[in-house]
């Protein structure tokens, strides 16, 4: 079984940072892309940050230049690094995968996280 296992959230104060991380696990050929989007209460989830395997990085406007996402393809995880954080920065973090199954590789898949929740508030 494939799965996606989030860790990293938690509370700071405006100005602070936080650095979660998705670790993907299973029976996994390869992954194409990897990227953490967003869910704040009442809004839709949006795209936060892509990476894609040769290392090619897109981000939603809001967070340019202050998150990073990177990449250990030989790990399978892929981390987020979150700066100067805003209270709008305030949501449940959800880590996606597009990925080939051991198996199947000519198949393309797309993994959830559970997500995880980060607070920003003085």
């Amino acid at each position: 079984q494939v799965q996606l296992v989030e860790s990293g959230g938690g509370f700071v104060q405006p100005g602070g940072s936080l650095r979660l991380s998705c670790a993907a696990s299973g029976s996994i050929f390869d992954i194409n892309a990897m990227a953490w989007y967003r869910q704040a209460p009442g809004k839709e989830r949006e795209l936060v940050a892509k990476i894609i395997s040769g290392g090619s990085a897109n981000y939603a406007d809001s967070v340019k230049g202050r998150f990073t996402i990177s990449r250990d393809n030989a790990k399978n995880t892929v981390y987020l690094q979150m700066n100067s954080l805003k209270p709008e920065d305030t949501a449940v973090y959800y880590c996606n995968a597009l990925y080939k199954p051991l198996g199947n590789p000519w198949s393309l898949l797309e993994l959830w996280g559970q997500g995880t929740l980060v607070t920003v508030s003085s």
